[in-house]
């Protein structure tokens, strides 16, 4: 099974000069963490509801006037939609994170996370143990 046949394949995103305060209305209306943060359908990087508490309002940034580009993770891992699951749980496993974004190039085209894994029954035993690696790296 390939990651594209378990993937969301219709993301929000947000660009990079929205500001902080768009992106948390858009993360509460869609009820989700993550944003990928693009500019003409390019990846540019990801910001998480995480990133506007430490990064904007605990930095005390005003999220009005600071800009998603400001507070947003650069340093990315991704995958490509033809990878196996497998290969898919592996890496959220070993590099600790529970969504990747799917690129094609790169081209956004979609999102995969655990919770994709973890509800089909072929690929829920690669989510427990990705799950497992990344709690078990979280206790140490």
């Amino acid at each position: 099974m390939k990651v594209r046949d378990v993937m969301s394949g219709k993301v929000v995103s947000v660009a990079p000069g929205e500001s902080v305060e768009v992106a948390a209305r858009t993360l509460a209306q869609y009820n989700i963490g993550v944003l990928p943060v693009c500019s003409n359908g390019q990846l540019k990087g990801l910001v998480t509801d995480r990133d506007l508490v430490t990064r904007c309002l605990a930095a005390n940034r005003s999220p009005a006037t600071t800009t998603v580009a400001q507070v947003m993770t650069e340093r990315l891992v991704t995958i490509a939609p033809d990878t196996d699951v497998c290969m898919a749980a592996h890496l959220m496993g070993s590099r600790q994170v529970r969504r990747l974004p799917v690129v094609d190039g790169d081209r956004l085209c979609g999102m995969v996370s655990l919770k994709d894994l973890a509800v089909r029954e072929e690929t829920s035993m690669d989510a427990a143990d990705a799950l497992t690696d990344i709690s078990s790296n979280l206790c140490r």
